[in-house]
C-alpha cells in the first residue's frame, strides 16, 4: 500500500472518513440513503442503487429519472462494466439536424432514450442482496414527505427559471409558485415518488415497457419529439469489459467508448513516457507536462470516439505504447502547442462510491448532461428527461455523427484503479469534460506525490478549454501561472467551483477503506 503524507495543504471544509462499510457521494441525504442499504444488512450494490435512486430527487439540478448512467463492480474477485446510455431515437437521420449550426442543447432534439432506471435493475439482478423495492424506499420517502434544500444545490437550482422558462411543463414540475427553491426550503414531488413506486413494483417494466412508456411516447406524440415505444423497448444496458492503463504500477480501468474515460487513459499514457514526478507538485513545468498531454488526449479523443460501431479506429490502437510514446515526444517542455490528432497504426452528473466490509466496490455515474436536462418533463412522472445528444457532432462523416438508433459521444465516466489483480480506489470527478481531466489529476497527486485522498480532493485544479486556453483553480501560486502564460498557455481565471468538478473516492486500506468527498458539492463521505 503507498505511503500517502497525511497532511492537508490545501483549504478545505472535510476530513477523510475511516471505515469497513463506506458510501461517498454529492449530497448528504443519498449518502444516508445508501448507509441505510449496508445497515440492513445490504452490499456494495444495494447502496450505490439506492443512493442512485435518492440522488434523482435530492440533486435534481444534476441527474434525474431520465438520464443515463455507468458502472464499474468489484465484486470481490473481478471488475465489471456496465454501460447503460441510451441511443437516439430510430426516426431520426443526419438531414433532419441539418438547419442547426450546433446540436440543441434543449428540446426533444436533445433527447436520446433514458437508461438509468435500466442500470439500476442490471445492477440489482446480478449482484443485489436485498429486494428491489427496498432500494427505492429513502427517495420515495424524499419525494412524498419533502426535503430541505442544499445550498450548493440551490445555487444550480436558481438558473433554472431562465434557462428552462420555455417549457411548462418544466416550471410546473420544479419550479413550484415559479421560482427555484432556496436554501433550507422544503421541496416535495409525489408525482416522482409516485413513479419510483411504479419503477420499483415491476422491477423497470413500466417504464420501458408499460404505462411509465406510454407518457414518454404521448408526451412525445403530442409535443414534437420522435420517441417511439419501440425505441424504449430496445433498450438495453450493455455489461462491458474495462479498458484500462498501467501509470507508474497503479493501473486506471476506464468504461470503453462511447465514453470519454478513455481521455484520461490517453493522458497518464502519455505522461507515462515523461518523468513527471521528477518535478515540485504544482509546479510550472509539472503543470505543463500535464496539460499538454491532456490537450492531446482531447486530440485523439474528439476525433475518434463515438458509439463503438462506428468508430473508425479501435480505441486499443490508440492506447499502444508506441503510438503513445511517439505523442509524448511532441511535448515542449518550453512551449505550449495546438495538437492536431494523430494516426495510430491499426490493431452535469452525479457520481457516488460504495465499498463493504465483504469487500465489493462500487463505482457509479448518473446524469441528465446540462443541469436538469432537456428541459422535457413528461407531466404528471417527475422524470426529467436527459440531453445527452447535445453530444453528438454535426459534421458529416465524423464517427460521431448525429443519425438514428445510436450512442453518442459520452462525457460521464466511473473510474477504478487496480494494483496488480487487486482492488486499489474507486473514483469519479463529475463535471463535463473536467471528467478524463479530473481523473488524471487525482491519480498524479496520489500516485506521484503521494498526496491522501482527502488531499488530493481538495487540490486546485485546471481544466483545459479550445484555442489553448486553460482555467485554473483559485490556490496556484501567480509565479507559476505567469511562468506557464510566457510557455504559451492562454490562462483564464475562474472561481473555485462547478468548472472544476467534483470528486469522490475510497480508497482501499489494509482493514477497511478511507473515503474522500468534494468540498465543492453539498455531499459527503458515511460509514460505520
Amino acid at each position: 500500500m503507498i505511503q500517502f503524507s497525511w497532511e492537508f495543504p490545501y483549504a478545505s471544509k472535510r476530513m477523510p472518513i475511516m471505515a469497513r462499510n463506506i458510501v461517498a457521494t454529492s449530497q448528504p441525504l443519498a449518502a444516508q440513503a445508501g448507509l441505510r442499504m449496508l445497515q440492513k444488512g445490504g452490499n456494495a450494490v444495494d447502496a450505490a442503487i439506492a443512493t442512485a435512486i435518492a440522488l434523482t430527487v435530492v440533486e435534481p439540478t444534476m441527474n434525474g429519472i431520465g438520464g443515463d448512467a455507468f458502472a464499474i463492480v468489484w465484486d470481490g474477485n473481478e471488475l465489471h462494466g456496465l454501460n447503460a446510455s441510451g441511443r437516439s431515437p430510430a426516426a431520426w437521420d443526419f438531414e433532419q439536424f441539418s438547419q442547426f449550426k450546433f446540436m440543441p442543447v434543449l428540446g426533444w432534439n436533445s433527447v436520446t432514450i433514458p437508461g438509468a432506471v435500466s442500470s439500476w435493475v442490471e445492477l440489482s439482478n446480478r449482484f443485489g442482496h436485498l429486494p428491489f423495492e427496498d432500494l427505492f424506499e429513502p427517495a420515495i420517502e424524499y419525494a412524498y414527505n419533502g426535503f430541505l434544500v442544499s445550498p450548493i444545490t440551490a445555487e444550480r437550482w436558481s438558473s433554472a427559471p431562465e434557462t428552462y422558462k420555455d417549457f411548462p411543463e418544466f416550471v410546473a414540475a420544479f419550479l413550484p409558485n415559479g421560482r427555484a427553491p432556496k436554501v433550507g426550503e422544503k421541496f416535495e414531488f409525489k408525482a416522482q415518488a409516485k413513479t419510483l413506486e411504479r419503477i420499483a413494483e415491476t422491477r423497470g417494466e413500466a417504464f420501458y415497457h408499460g404505462n411509465l412508456a406510454d407518457k414518454i411516447v404521448a408526451h412525445a406524440k403530442a409535443t414534437g419529439g420522435l420517441i417511439t415505444k419501440e425505441d424504449l423497448a430496445a433498450h438495453k444496458a450493455d455489461w462491458v469489459e474495462t479498458i484500462s492503463i498501467n501509470y507508474h504500477g497503479f493501473t486506471l480501468c476506464e468504461i470503453p467508448p462511447n465514453g470519454q474515460g478513455i481521455a484520461a487513459l490517453l493522458m497518464l499514457g502519455i505522461l507515462e513516457h515523461r518523468d513527471i514526478q521528477d518535478y515540485p507538485v504544482d509546479s510550472a513545468d509539472s503543470l505543463h507536462l500535464q496539460i499538454e498531454a491532456m490537450e492531446l488526449a482531447f486530440a485523439d479523443t474528439y476525433r475518434y470516439v463515438s458509439d463503438p460501431s462506428s468508430m473508425d479506429i479501435g480505441y486499443k490502437d490508440l492506447l499502444n505504447w508506441d503510438y503513445l510514446s511517439q505523442r509524448a515526444k511532441l511535448i515542449d517542455l518550453a512551449k505550449a502547442q495546438n495538437p492536431g490528432y494523430g494516426i495510430p497504426e491499426r490493431g452535469d452528473t452525479v457520481y457516488l462510491t460504495t465499498a463493504d466490509a465483504n469487500g465489493m466496490i462500487v463505482s457509479f455515474i448518473q446524469s441528465n448532461y446540462l443541469d436538469f436536462g432537456s428541459g422535457i418533463v413528461v407531466p404528471d412522472t417527475g422524470i426529467s428527461l436527459q440531453s445527452r445528444a447535445a453530444c453528438f457532432s454535426l459534421e458529416r462523416g465524423h464517427p460521431n455523427q448525429v443519425e438514428g438508433g445510436k450512442r453518442p459521444f459520452h462525457t460521464i465516466i466511473p473510474a477504478f484503479v487496480t494494483k496488480g489483480d487487486q482492488p486499489l480506489m474507486s473514483f469519479g470527478v463529475m463535471g463535463g469534460v473536467m471528467q478524463p481531466q479530473g481523473h488524471a489529476q487525482i491519480m498524479i497527486r496520489m500516485f506521484d506525490y503521494h498526496q491522501n485522498p482527502q488531499a488530493a480532493c481538495d487540490a486546485p485544479r485546471w481544466q483545459v478549454f479550445p484555442n489553448m486556453e486553460v482555467a485554473f483553480e483559485p490556490g496556484f501560486k501567480p509565479e507559476v501561472l505567469e511562468d506557464l502564460s510566457k510557455r504559451g498557455h492562454k490562462i483564464k481565471k475562474v472561481g473555485k467551483g462547478r468548472w472544476f468538478g467534483g470528486a469522490q473516492l475510497i480508497y482501499k486500506l489494509a482493514d477497511g477503506y478511507c473515503g474522500a468527498s468534494d468540498p465543492r458539492k453539498d455531499g459527503q463521505a458515511v460509514g460505520f
